[in-house]
């Protein structure tokens, strides 16, 4: 339903519930991590020192560096996933206030009156005359009316034409600043 169409700038930019499984498998592998390196250090106290290197010996060291590499990597990559997020969050939001300040000046520009912009606005949104009518409280035939009020004043003949009027002139509008861009690219890097 189009009302679930939400502010993504109000989204968080990665879920804590896809997190805490990565952090909590991080942290049990940290405790393996703990109790190996401790049963390698007291065999090797306990064993004389010929007998130190041997096959299992050497197996149980492999294993246990193993794992502490493979600790390493995922933090590594958790850490290098969560930046991922964050940045795609920043541009989602930029793509999204472009949009919004895009039709607020197409709004404008077309002279639409408040309530046409709010049914334009969930036009755009994908929402259908019956949800428009539910969210709106009014009845179908007056939203129609506003819509037909809309594609006259914007000088389209429909939805589609409407929505790309905006993705058009979206999709030639750079979201970012060249200039703005360049520093936090070489922030995040």
């Amino acid at each position: 339903m189009c009302a679930e169409v939400s502010d993504v700038s109000r989204r968080p930019a990665l879920p804590s519930t896809q997190i805490w499984p990565l952090v909590l498998l991080i942290l049990l592998q940290i405790v393996c991590l703990v109790v190996f390196i401790g049963d390698v250090f007291m065999e090797m106290r306990m064993l004389p020192l010929a007998s130190m290197f041997s096959v299992i010996n050497l197996s149980e060291i492999a294993a246990t560096v193993g794992l502490a590499l493979g600790l390493v990597f995922e933090a590594f990559v958790l850490v290098k996933l969560i930046k991922r997020q964050e940045r795609m969050q920043q541009t989602l939001t930029a793509a999204a206030t472009a949009l919004s300040d895009l039709m607020m000046t197409y709004f404008q520009t077309w002279g639409l009156t408040p309530t046409e912009q709010d049914v334009a606005a969930f036009t755009i949104k994908g929402c259908s005359i019956a949800e428009i009518a539910v969210l709106r409280g009014s009845a179908e035939g007056t939203i129609k009316t506003h819509l037909n009020a809309i594609y006259r004043k914007s000088g389209v003949t429909g939805r589609a034409q409407l929505v790309s009027v905006l993705v058009d002139d979206l999709l030639q509008t750079p979201l970012i600043a060249p200039a703005a861009a360049a520093p936090q690219r070489r922030a995040q890097g």
